[in-house]
Formats: C-alpha cells, sequence, structure tokens
C-alpha cells in the first residue's frame, strides 16, 4: 500500500498550532508524507518538525493576504489579540487560488486535507480538489458541543439571562458573557460575521473529525457529536502534548533547578496565565498578596507589560514582594518551561485560566487546576473540570475580575494540602491521560484508526488515478 499525501492547514494561534503539529509528527511516524500551509513569518515554528522528518513533511509558503483590519506585517494572532480572529478567518480564506494552482500542478497531490476547525471555510477548497475534508479541534469536545449550537442558533445572543442548552449531556446553562468569545463578537449581517459563521457551520459536514481530548474524560460529549453527526469518524487522539518537546531558556533551566531544590513531592503552586495574558494593577496585587498569605511555595510567570500596556493599567509585580518571598516563591517575567514544570515531581497545583492546552498539560502531569477562566473556550472547559470531573476548584471568573486574597490564600492551602479530594482525582486522571496514549489506549488506538482511514483514502485516490 503506497503512503498517501496530506495536506494540513494550521490557524497560526498559539493554541491551536502547536497541537496540530503534534498529530503531524503522528503521522508522519506512520510515514504518511505532509504539506503543511504555512506563512512565512510563522515558518520557523516548523523548525523543530521540519528538521526531525526531512524526508516526509514539506510546506507550502504562501504571502499572508492583506485585510483592512491586520495591520501590515502580522501573520499570528498573538500580535494583534483574540479581536484578531474575525478578521484572520477571512484574510487566510483569499489563499484559496493559490492552494488550488499549487494542487493541480503538482505531480501527486494530497488525498485529504486536515484543517483546524477554525478554517471550516475550506469545505469550499476541499470540493474543488475533490478530496475529504477532516476538521481538527484543539479544544473540548464538550465546548465544542456547545459552540456548534451556539452558531446555530446565533439568535441567543439577544438573551441576556442564562442559557441552557437542552440535549446536551449534563444540560449545561451558562451566563451569556461566558459563551464563547469568538461566538459572542458574532453581529448579523456584518459580512465578516456571516462568513465567519458560515465557515464554524461548515465543519459539521466534515469527512471527519479529531479532538485534542481522550474517552475517560469526554465520552458522553464525543458519543454525543457522533450522534449528532451521524457517524463513527470522530477521533479523540489526547493528549497530543503529552511528549512535546521545549527548547530551555537560561530562565528555564533555572527555574527547574530552583524547583530540585525541594523534597516534598507536590508541594509547589505553578501560576500562570499563558504567555500573552496580562493582569491589571489590582489584580497583581491581590494575587501578589494572596501567594504571600498562602505560606505555600510557588513558580508565578508574569510576563512584564510593555510601557503602552502600562498606560492602559496592566501591571507589575508589587515593589518588594519578590524579597519577602525569597526562598519559597519565584517570579518568571519571560517564557517558562510550562511542560517541564507541570511534570516536576514537586508541582501539584496549577493557577490557570484554563485554556485547553495548559488543561491538557496538567492532566497529564496529574496537578490540581485552581481556575480563572477569562475569555475564549476557559468558562465552558472551567465548568467541565470543576463541576463535571471534579479535578479543579474555580477561584474566580472573568477578564476584569479582582479576587479576594484571603479567599486565594484559603483555597491554595486547602487544595495543596496534602490529599485534597481534587488531588486525588487530578492523580487519577493522570493515570487515564497516561494510559489513553500509551500503546493499547484508547487515544493511541485511535491515531492507528485515523492513519488507517487517510491510508484507505491515499489507496482510493491511487486507484481514480490509475483508472
Amino acid at each position: 500500500m503506497s503512503k498517501p499525501h496530506i495536506l494540513v492547514f494550521p490557524y497560526p494561534a498559539q493554541g491551536h498550532i502547536l497541537p496540530l503539529l503534534d498529530l503531524t509528527r503522528h503521522l508522519a511516524l506512520a510515514g504518511i508524507t505532509i504539506t503543511i500551509i504555512i506563512t512565512p513569518k510563522n515558518l520557523p515554528i516548523l523548525n523543530s518538525l521540519l528538521s526531525s522528518h526531512p524526508n516526509n513533511i514539506q510546506t507550502l509558503v504562501l504571502p499572508f493576504p492583506p485585510h483592512p483590519e491586520i495591520p501590515a506585517a502580522v501573520e499570528h494572532i498573538r500580535e494583534i489579540g483574540n479581536t484578531g480572529n474575525y478578521p484572520f478567518i477571512n484574510a487566510l480564506s483569499k489563499l484559496q487560488p493559490q492552494i488550488i494552482h499549487w494542487f493541480t500542478t503538482h505531480p501527486k497531490p494530497p488525498a485529504a486535507l486536515i484543517h483546524d476547525f477554525f478554517l471550516g471555510w475550506t469545505h469550499q477548497l476541499a470540493a474543488q480538489l475533490n478530496i475529504p475534508r477532516i476538521s481538527f479541534y484543539c479544544v473540548a469536545a464538550f465546548f465544542t458541543t456547545v459552540f456548534t449550537r451556539c452558531w446555530h442558533n446565533s439568535n441567543i445572543l439577544t438573551n441576556n439571562s442564562d442559557i441552557l442548552f437542552h440535549g446536551i449531556p449534563g444540560q449545561p446553562s451558562f451566563k451569556r458573557g461566558h459563551l464563547p468569545s469568538v461566538f459572542l463578537r458574532y453581529r448579523e449581517s456584518e459580512p465578516d460575521s456571516e462568513f465567519v459563521k458560515e465557515s464554524f457551520l461548515s465543519n459539521d459536514a466534515a469527512w471527519a473529525c479529531v479532538f485534542d481530548t481522550f474517552r475517560r474524560l469526554e465520552s458522553p460529549y464525543l458519543d454525543h457529536i457522533r450522534a449528532e453527526l451521524g457517524h463513527l469518524r470522530v477521533y479523540a487522539v489526547g493528549p497530543l502534548g503529552s511528549k512535546r518537546s521545549e527548547n530551555y531558556s537560561s530562565t528555564g533551566s533555572h527555574v527547574l533547578d530552583w524547583l530540585d531544590a525541594f523534597e516534598e513531592e507536590g508541594s509547589v503552586l505553578y501560576v500562570c496565565f499563558g504567555s500573552q495574558k496580562l493582569l491589571k494593577n489590582k489584580q497583581m496585587e491581590a494575587l501578589a498578596m494572596g501567594l504571600e498569605r498562602s505560606q505555600t511555595r510557588f513558580v508565578w510567570v508574569a510576563p512584564t507589560p510593555n510601557k503602552e500596556q502600562m498606560e492602559r493599567g496592566y501591571g507589575l509585580v508589587p515593589d518588594g514582594f519578590v524579597d519577602r518571598v525569597s526562598g519559597r516563591g519565584i517570579v518568571v517575567t519571560g517564557w517558562a518551561p510550562q511542560v517541564a514544570i507541570l511534570s516536576h515531581r514537586v508541582v501539584g497545583g496549577f493557577v490557570s485560566h484554563c485554556g485547553w492546552n495548559s488543561v491538557m498539560e496538567a492532566m497529564v502531569s496529574g496537578v490540581v487546576i485552581i481556575g480563572w477562566p477569562m475569555e475564549a473556550d476557559q468558562f465552558l472547559n472551567a465548568r467541565l473540570l470543576v463541576e463535571e470531573t471534579g479535578v479543579a476548584v474555580r477561584l474566580c471568573e472573568g477578564a476584569d475580575s479582582v479576587p479576594d486574597p484571603n479567599e486565594l490564600s484559603r483555597v491554595v492551602k486547602r487544595v495543596m494540602s496534602g490529599e485534597s479530594p481534587e488531588k486525588r482525582r487530578a492523580k487519577l486522571m493522570r493515570e487515564e491521560s497516561v494510559r489513553a496514549v500509551s500503546e493499547g489506549g484508547d487515544s493511541s488506538m485511535e491515531v492507528d484508526q485515523l492513519v488507517e482511514a487517510l491510508l484507505q483514502l491515499g489507496e482510493n485516490k491511487d486507484h481514480e488515478i490509475k483508472l
């Protein structure tokens, strides 16, 4: 059986691109030939993957299309924030003619397209190329069930009371403001908005879909998605980042050396809200005060705001704080090797915004999440972790909320104590997640099934060409 050629189209945002590249690595190890669509400034993100698989991963480098709301030379969401998602989704759709030209002149064109779920508009592209399309979800299956329902009922945006989602397992309800940010930005009849809506709705028509999650965590929602779609090609292949390597900087090594000095397992708290997230002055003060009062060891990743951000109220770590906690806490103002920190034997808790990549990394490491959801998918993830699985506690909610320092101190002390119920459940979930990606585990077998399906697609393509 000849190995197929697959086209992979990532979305240029950190939480999206990394898990799809992890999946791409799995497919490359199975001998599948892959072409990744990428724009020039995002090419360095692929360096590690390309150097590991020089023979079967290629790139299709295309210039980032202009859009009136995207500044020149911006090609990654982190450069303009989540408000850039609508313009980005619209702009990237303008690459279709170049992709079609490349495809039609290729000696062995791809047999299928795997795309990020933010690029659902690729249904038009796949239809023109006459190849099946596979949607990749770097988010929870639970989030996806609610998110899809939102787009099918966009009139719920006029509802200011709690919104109940009948028919979804657990009948969840959410405040309007806690629904996914990308949905809340929808404006009826506004052209970019309508295109984004159609793009997300088009994911329902994909030939298959792949999730960075695992069955023991989200079985009811994966089954619900299968029932809604009316087919079984729903693959849960996570946690995908469990074997992701990180290039440590000297700062990263310093943090790990600091952790090595402690003996007590699970006694250190890790505090991080993603590499881009900044907190306002009052939030920084409350967090610092709570950590100080908790008497718990901690690593706090607190990026330094630039001058313009400080003028907008974003804060620094309070003066004198680092000295007062010296010996039991350190502050990192740059990048930190999150996977290595979370998996360190002495780390037992994680104050997090509940972004899905962070959730998956915490699962594999068996650490308890103390959640502070702020935007995007985070409120829905917090619901899954706190109410559904009990591996997390909620500290506060909202991008503008300020935690009570005494409450923060109390929650940290309780959760980090020897054997809190959440700690026990987090350790059990670690066993389940590690088992899922081990040989013979659910996720490992579903990766094999996906590979088998792709091989079959390649075979059918070869057969068509011969005919």
